[in-house]
């Protein structure tokens, strides 16, 4: 028996027109009355009108909140003593995946009942059971924080979605993609491959792949028109739940391997990266993932797909490669110390780590122009 531990996702969804307007029956649900209400800046400044409903509601006291921009374990520690001096009984975040890691693990600090409301189809953070950490000056805590639990609702309205920065819709698109790349190898491997739920995890990453792969150029050209279609809804909805669903019911075995540890390792070591988002940080892992399997015919089909959606195809376009002494061997040192990249049936050890990240950008030199 491999372990399996299971976290499905949200306990309710709704993603909608006008899907925000029933947070408040959610909330009697929950017999809540001190109600503490986390959000950014420019994303709050956008979904205020979808809450004009919910905050008139006389049956709640709301405490509004501007976190510091980060999902780091101070501002987490901050937010959860928030909650206890206000005497909080359900936290709602409002915003993008760092806003939601921090919602989640916040509240875990105090067991406090929590829903999301996100902004933006950036990632699968609105669904999964952990958050990843960053430091206050926006590097990569290096560690992720996973809980046992998981929002009572996942509430959002397409309208609201659709008017965010195109970018990060790119950037989740990315994001998403990886989800087939990185679970392949592993929940294929004969001794799992016929676990129910790993099957549908698997089952869910090709869906992932095939969606953003046949959809999302033409959903990022509706979101530039402003127009909630069909392939928008679709594709976002990919993006926050499908792709939660990939980790959320195989575990482990499909939540990241060696795409995700990239990003883990080249965030922490690398301040030159900082402006780039999870997702496109991770779409170069996704690169390093197929040089490290030698699927290298993956990656040239792979490019006209990043070039159309302008995602970063190497270190070197991002201006941090070549490495500067020693932060090759802080980079792997950290990779080959990650548990999930050993999950891949490889042969993985710092040496093999080091010789992808050389072969790989010469390999990509040939696409940049």
């Amino acid at each position: 028996m491999k372990e399996l531990i299971i976290k499905p996702g949200p306990q309710y969804y709704h993603y909608d027109e006008g899907a925000i307007d029933t947070i408040p029956k959610m909330l009697r649900e929950y017999h809540a009355k001190r109600v503490l209400v986390i959000h950014g800046t420019v994303s709050w400044h956008k979904a205020q009108k979808f809450f004009e409903k919910v905050l008139s509601s006389t049956d709640f006291e709301f405490i509004l909140e501007q976190y510091n921009g980060e999902c780091s374990f101070d501002e987490a520690e901050r937010i959860s003593k928030l909650i206890k001096d206000k005497a909080i009984d359900f936290v709602i975040g409002v915003g993008g995946g760092k806003m939601c890691d921090l919602t989640m693990l916040a509240s875990s600090y105090t067991m406090t009942p929590f829903g999301v409301v996100p902004t933006l189809a950036s990632n699968c953070a609105p669904w999964a059971a952990l958050s990843v950490m960053y430091k206050e000056n926006g590097m990569a805590e290096g560690r992720s924080a996973h809980q046992n639990h998981n929002a009572a609702f996942l509430i959002t309205d397409p309208y609201l979605v659709v008017d965010s920065p195109v970018r990060y819709f790119i950037a989740g698109i990315a994001d998403t993609l990886v989800k087939w790349y990185e679970s392949d190898l592993v929940t294929s491997q004969i001794e799992i491959k016929d676990a129910p739920l790993i099957q549908m995890g698997r089952f869910a990453a090709k869906i992932c792949q095939d969606a953003i792969l046949n959809d999302s150029l033409a959903a990022v050209e509706d979101m530039k028109n402003g127009q909630v279609t069909s392939a928008f809804i679709n594709v976002s909805e990919v993006v926050i739940v499908i792709s939660g669903l990939v980790g959320g019911l195989a575990g482990k075995y499909a939540r990241n391997t060696a795409a995700h540890t990239v990003h883990d390792a080249l965030s922490a070591v690398l301040p030159g990266l900082h402006d780039y988002l999870h997702g496109e940080k991770v779409a170069y892992g996704t690169f390093y993932q197929l040089a490290l399997e030698g699927k290298w015919s993956e990656i040239d089909r792979l490019i006209p797909f990043y070039k159309a959606l302008d995602l970063p195809l190497s270190l070197t376009q991002m201006g941090v490669y070549p490495f500067e002494d020693n932060q090759m061997e802080e980079i792997v040192t950290i990779m080959n110390a990650k548990e999930k990249i050993h999950l891949l049936p490889l042969e993985i050890n710092e040496a093999i780590l080091k010789r992808v990240y050389v072969d790989l950008e010469s390999y990509l030199t040939k696409y940049i122009v």
